[in-house]
């Protein structure tokens, strides 16, 4: 069981080249596939399982493939059993035990007549064991759909297994069923994550970065400290390919000095001498002439050292790392930035409401099941939702609210307009300084809001919504992490720990919240809201 792809090309039909003679073997195991947003992760997982054809080379996949995409193609008007792909010979069971004996019904249900037992322990694992098969899936939630039809694919007992970003709408429980039943799996499979937990239970880490893909062995966490000593070690070539060139300069420039003296000495000596002309010449052309040799000699020295600090360069990653400094988010400890009692919405909330109160720069993480009411919650707190019963109010203070989908920015306005609109007393040189910090440098503060990619469109609503005038008090954010490649995902969190206001988070990402120093964790389930402890002391 294993991946083989050999000297595989593709293009997409206006010719813009995705893979140019990308060789590489996946074995049997689990295997993590990570690189940034738009550098073919997803292509890749299609081409392999026959979706898209290759402009050139071969894909070689020994078993039969199952893949999960990102985006599931189902209708909401198919049942449970359709998704999975039983239907038929449920169908066929039913009408033998009813008592029609068709040759057709055994010819369908060939050696599965355990299919309806096997289905049932496949929904259990993964926390669907109360979904009917004759439910119509228009009536589960994002995450249900999501591991139904990791069901399907389970089901089908495939040899190869593709799954391109499974967590994606999964709440944490049903990120762990996920991990667990992944765990078990002995076959070849090959993911596509940016859930970082997930990727630290791999067995290796594929890395596909400018054209190339590179095994490491181990997790994630493993693969990040095997970079960072290579990036170590880049840093340090790259020191010392730069003293080198500047070594090799200055020794060309003293060369050249000595030849220019020696030159000028000699053409006074030879004066002096009254040597025949015919002799003087040659006695300076040969001067010369070694004189350009040394000088010839130097000059590939300095070419031979600005090769290496090219090659030193192309080394050395581009971690593109945001450095804030955030002030004027600053809120007061005890400061009641916002107290909700008794709030009901549409029925989400039990009995007399529930109770939110938001003190100081609290770092608050929302967690709970998927459907339960968290999105509508946030709502709330920012004022764009009015609660059907209770009592809400905010402080003075601004409140920034992001959603899933980041469509808080004009999507006509360019970069630098969205910032100008959000700060317009701020000087445009000091604008453009800090889209820089932004990552935004050159004409990419010109490009409209529509053509940025996920990370880059994340990037411009921080820098509007941090930056703006006045400065958020409290921020509001709604699965921050979906969608976002892994740099991105580290460039958030830099941002939120530069934040000195108060947040509140719903995330399922675990080790996010670790990283932006949560403090605070409440869990909203039943119409209940409660405060609980962090994952690890539940």
């Amino acid at each position: 069981m294993s991946i083989v792809c050999s000297h595989l090309s593709f293009s997409w039909p206006d010719d813009t080249p995705v893979f140019q003679d990308l060789s590489f073997t996946v074995p049997a195991g689990r295997t993590g596939l990570v690189a940034p947003n738009g550098a073919g992760k997803s292509t890749l997982l299609r081409l392999i399982a026959g979706e898209l054809a290759p402009t050139a080379g071969t894909i070689t996949v020994d078993g039969v493939a199952g893949y999960l995409p990102q985006e599931l193609p189902f209708t909401a008007d198919l049942t449970v059993a359709e998704v999975l792909g039983v239907a038929p010979v449920l169908a066929a069971l039913h009408a033998v035990e009813a008592g029609d004996a068709s040759e057709e019904h055994f010819t369908t249900i060939g050696s599965d007549w355990d299919v309806e037992e096997r289905t049932r322990a496949q929904l259990d694992r993964l926390g669907l064991g109360d979904v009917e098969l004759t439910r119509r899936i228009g009536t589960l939630s994002g995450g249900q759909v999501v591991s139904l039809g990791l069901a399907g694919r389970l089901l089908a007992r495939p040899d190869v297994l593709l799954l391109d970003e499974p967590t994606n709408n999964l709440d944490l429980e049903a990120r762990h069923r996920l991990y667990d039943v992944l765990e078990d799996w002995s076959g070849c499979l090959l993911l596509v994550s940016h859930d970082r937990a997930l990727l630290d239970r791999v067995d290796r880490i594929a890395e596909l970065d400018r054209g190339d893909v590179r095994f490491f062995g181990g997790g994630f966490t493993a693969y990040t400290e095997a970079v960072t000593a290579e990036q170590e070690v880049a840093e340090r070539n790259l020191r010392n390919a730069e003293q080198e060139v500047k070594r090799e300069k200055r020794e060309m420039q003293q060369a050249r000095e000595r030849a220019a003296r020696r030159a000028s000495t000699a053409a006074r000596n030879l004066k002096d001498a009254g040597l025949p002309k015919i002799l003087a010449t040659a006695r300076q052309r040969r001067a010369q002439e070694s004189a350009g040799k040394a000088d010839g000699t130097h000059a590939a020295r300095v070419d031979a050292a600005r090769t290496r600090l090219d090659e030193a360069s192309q080394a050395l990653r581009d971690e593109q790392k945001i450095a804030l400094e955030l002030p004027e988010t600053r809120v007061p400890a005890g400061r009641t930035v916002f107290a909700g009692e008794g709030l009901q919405v549409r029925g989400l909330f039990a009995g007399g409401g529930i109770d939110l109160s938001i003190r100081g720069p609290e770092r608050i993480a929302l967690t709970g099941p998927n459907g339960v009411g968290k999105s509508t919650l946030l709502r709330v707190v920012d004022g764009e939702l009015r609660p059907d019963a209770g009592t809400t109010s905010r402080a003075d203070g601004r409140i920034a609210y992001l959603s899933q989908r980041l469509d808080l920015l004009p999507p006509d306005r360019t970069v630098a307009e969205s910032l100008a609109a959000a700060a317009p007393t701020m000087p445009p040189s000091r604008r453009m300084h800090l889209l820089a910090r932004f990552l935004f440098r050159g004409d990419r503060v010109h490009l409209p809001i529509r053509a940025l990619s996920g990370g880059e469109r994340l990037r411009a609503t921080l820098a509007c919504v941090l930056f703006a005038e006045p400065a958020p008090q409290l921020l509001l954010l709604d699965e921050p992490t979906n969608n976002l490649d892994l740099v991105s995902v580290g460039q958030l969190e830099s941002a939120l720990t530069a934040y000195e206001g108060a947040f509140v988070v719903v995330s399922h990402d675990e080790r996010f919240l670790a990283a932006i120093g949560v403090d605070r964790w409440l869990r909203l389930d039943g119409g209940t809201l409660r405060e609980v402890g962090p994952p690890d002391a539940r």
